[in-house]
């Protein structure tokens, strides 16, 4: 079977099969969707990926399901005459424009099984839970946050809390998104309810372009930050001292360590927790991988980080025959926080710190103790300077709080 020459948008395609007798006939073939449908093991329980970037996401088996239609119209599969191929000119222009006329049918749901018209009467919540179960990209937690944060909206609001259930896409409008922007910001600050909204922008547009929802909602709101103001709270050295001298029962060695050159090195979780021994450059004491976030998208993915002694005891000798092991074994994010939240209680640290302030307090500290801001930006695998410079800002601004801390000078003593 061969395609007759054709658009990869075509639908339906135009397609021919070679009969006896020295005929080609011509048909049409519909694409009408897939299906996915979640594989079980033996037990009847969900079959998972156990490596990659699917690794714990469950396997679904795929069917596209299609449909053929005879046009009843034929070629001559090898034309001797110029009125045979003239024959051959006139019949396959006629099953083009037979195409034509029914992709045009298609388009406006004549023919009954245009499948995205229908996704306009489902609930969108559902919709999204499904897009959440298909996405490969490391940021799903955002993504799973984004969705309970707009569950959360909805039966929050007493305007929209009879959609807290289901909610049809087409319900899903302007005035309703100027709502959830601004209970976003009251349950995030700055960068946190911008990341959520972002995500849940990138569902909205995903639903607009496969023809589940009209015009996209949106459209044209936004949530602003101030993306130069560091927010997140950062430990000094001293704390950072105070927190390697706690231990507490049933501690992670591996969380322990892995965090500690978080804040020794600037690393972001996602790449503290892909790193290898084959990352490590014993020799000439350095530390060289490519950021997870920006692998592939900027010209500065790569990092190069140099090691003193004590990082590189952290890190310990690459085992025998395993250069490409992990060095440290995490688990979820998610767990990691914990453990770094009840670490900082135990050694009496009044702040909230989560995983990421490791990568702040580091630039920040480097800062403190005579880094300049080009040093640093190559530290943390920045392409440019904007970014960096809200460490500036956090540096100037405790520089001025220990200023403010100071009695109050009192000068009419003197006289």
């Amino acid at each position: 079977m061969a395609a007759i020459k054709k658009s990869v948008k075509d639908n339906p395609k135009l397609l021919q099969k070679e009969l006896s007798r020295g005929k080609i006939s011509l048909f049409l073939e519909y694409y009408l969707g897939r299906t996915e449908t979640p594989m079980l093991d033996a037990a009847g329980q969900p079959m998972l990926y156990q490596s990659g970037n699917m690794a714990g996401k469950p396997k679904y088996s795929i069917k596209h399901t299609r449909k053929k239609e005879s046009l009843n119209l034929y070629l001559i599969a090898k034309p001797r005459t110029a009125a045979e191929r003239q024959q051959n000119k006139e019949t396959l222009e006629l099953a083009k424009q037979i195409r034509f006329e029914k992709e045009q049918q298609l388009l406006q749901g004549n023919l009954g099984y245009r499948l995205k018209s229908n996704q306009r009467h489902i609930n969108f919540l559902d919709y999204f839970q499904g897009y959440i179960d298909r996405y490969t990209k490391k940021d799903i937690r955002m993504m799973q946050i984004a969705l309970q944060r707009f569950k959360d909206f909805l039966s929050s609001s007493k305007r929209y809390e009879l959609y807290s259930k289901s909610i049809k896409p087409e319900q899903i409008t302007k005035d309703m998104m100027l709502a959830f922007t601004e209970y976003l910001q009251s349950r995030s600050v700055g960068e946190g309810a911008k990341g959520i909204y972002q995500r849940f922008k990138k569902v909205m547009a995903y639903a607009v372009e496969h023809d589940v929802i009209k015009q996209n909602p949106c459209r044209g709101i936004s949530i602003k930050v101030d993306e130069q103001q560091l927010r997140k709270d950062v430990l000094s050295m001293d704390e950072i001292q105070q927190l390697i001298n706690t231990h507490y029962q049933n501690e992670s060695d591996n969380i322990r360590r892995a965090f500690i050159l978080c804040l020794y090195c600037g690393l972001r979780f996602c790449d503290v927790k892909e790193l290898r021994f084959s990352n490590v450059d014993y020799s000439n004491s350095l530390l060289i991988f490519e950021q997870s976030k920006t692998k592939g998208h900027s010209a500065s993915s790569g990092v190069v980080i140099p090691l003193n002694s004590g990082i590189l005891s952290l890190i310990g000798e690459t085992p025998a025959g395993q250069g490409d092991a992990l060095i440290f074994n995490l688990p979820s994010y998610e767990a990691c926080c914990k453990a770094v939240k009840r670490w900082v209680a135990r050694a009496g640290i009044n702040k909230h710190i989560s995983w990421h302030c490791a990568r702040h307090s580091f630039a920040v500290n480097i800062l403190n103790n005579g880094a300049n801001i080009k040093t640093l930006a190559s530290l943390l695998g920045h392409s440019g300077l904007r970014h960096t410079e809200k460490y500036t800002r956090a540096v100037d601004s405790l520089k001025k709080a220990a200023i403010d801390s100071l009695p109050i000078l009192n000068l009419k003593g003197d006289r």
